[in-house]
């Protein structure tokens, strides 16, 4: 691989709910990038004014590496300010992370473009509880890592937790039994995207929360996904094609739930997409890195080869 740079910053932290997986995240890639490059580990607490200075002073870095994730870190507003400052950064530009943050604004782009996707609507939070008949999931406009996702069942009381603090609008979808399943698609030293083979998710509860996903034994993976050869030539092309709708670039990966259940027209059952990551996890228990690595694909080989990638619009 050849490379392109020397120095480079990794950002990470962050003030949203998600600050927590994003250092994680963070350093887990720098330890990973110090094989190849000098690193400097920036945790962004805010100050704007101090994040500049360090990507702008006598020691500034050629590019950076972006392990933010949740609002500000994958929303565009980040990408937005390395543009100005003509620096390039790994994984996705302003328009593809603004969209893809905003799952009502992917859902209609999904539909657009021919992909499944659950019944759902985007309502206030007083009308949350009586938008769909049980079983629905209510979820955060703009949240990823299951922050604040919540599964209503028929004779679940019908109120959000006390503490809900996601916004005054929620997206209510309908709940799709049968399996969870995620689709990363990392692109090549030439850019072109490549859909890796899908990985199923077996929480040990009995939903894919935000434990589930960070804590040490809380879901089992199986790479590749025993599903039928029908569903995981469907599972890629999907992630393929929200990929390049949405823009994506470097690393993205595709959220599905395959209901398994035999039906008129469907004898392998149906798969239903329900979000685009464009900054998915780099934590140890994260599923791009198990992705890439059943591929044969080295941790630091693959946050190498994201930081290579790496551009602005600026």
């Amino acid at each position: 691989m050849t490379q392109r740079f020397q120095h480079i910053a990794v950002l990470m932290g962050g003030t949203s709910a998600e600050r927590e997986v994003s250092l994680s995240s963070g350093r887990e890639c720098a330890k990973a990038l110090r094989e190849r490059y000098r690193v400097t580990e920036i945790d962004y607490s805010g100050d704007v004014a101090a994040l500049v200075g360090v990507l702008t002073g006598p020691d500034a870095p050629e590019a950076v590496f972006n392990a933010m994730h949740g609002r500000h870190g994958e929303d565009g507003t980040v990408q937005g300010l390395l543009d100005l400052l003509h620096l390039p950064y790994s994984h996705s530009g302003v328009r593809a992370s603004a969209t893809a943050i905003d799952k009502a604004a992917t859902r209609k782009l999904f539909e657009l473009i021919g992909l499944r996707i659950p019944i759902g609507r985007v309502v206030t939070v007083a009308k949350a509880m009586t938008a769909l008949p049980a079983p629905f999931v209510v979820k955060p406009v703009a949240e990823g890592s299951s922050v604040g996702v919540h599964i209503v069942r028929e004779g679940d009381n019908r109120a959000l937790p006390t503490d809900w603090s996601f916004g005054q609008e929620v997206l209510v979808e309908a709940y799709i039994p049968g399996r969870e399943l995620t689709c990363a698609v990392i692109e090549t030293a030439d850019g072109t995207p490549q859909a890796y083979p899908s990985l199923e998710i077996r929480p040990r509860d009995a939903f894919y929360t935000y434990d589930s996903k960070y804590a040490d034994g809380g879901s089992e993976h199986l790479v590749p996904a025993p599903i039928p050869a029908v569903i995981a030539r469907e599972i890629q092309t999907a992630a393929l094609v929200a990929h390049r709708a949405l823009g994506c670039r470097g690393v993205s990966r595709s959220d599905f739930r395959y209901d398994d259940a035999v039906q008129p027209g469907a004898p392998a059952g149906r798969l239903y997409i329900l979000e685009t990551n464009t900054q998915p996890g780099m934590t140890p228990t994260s599923l791009v890195p198990e992705i890439a690595a059943s591929a044969g694909i080295a941790f630091p080989a693959l946050v190498a080869g994201l930081m290579e990638g790496a551009r602005c619009d600026g």
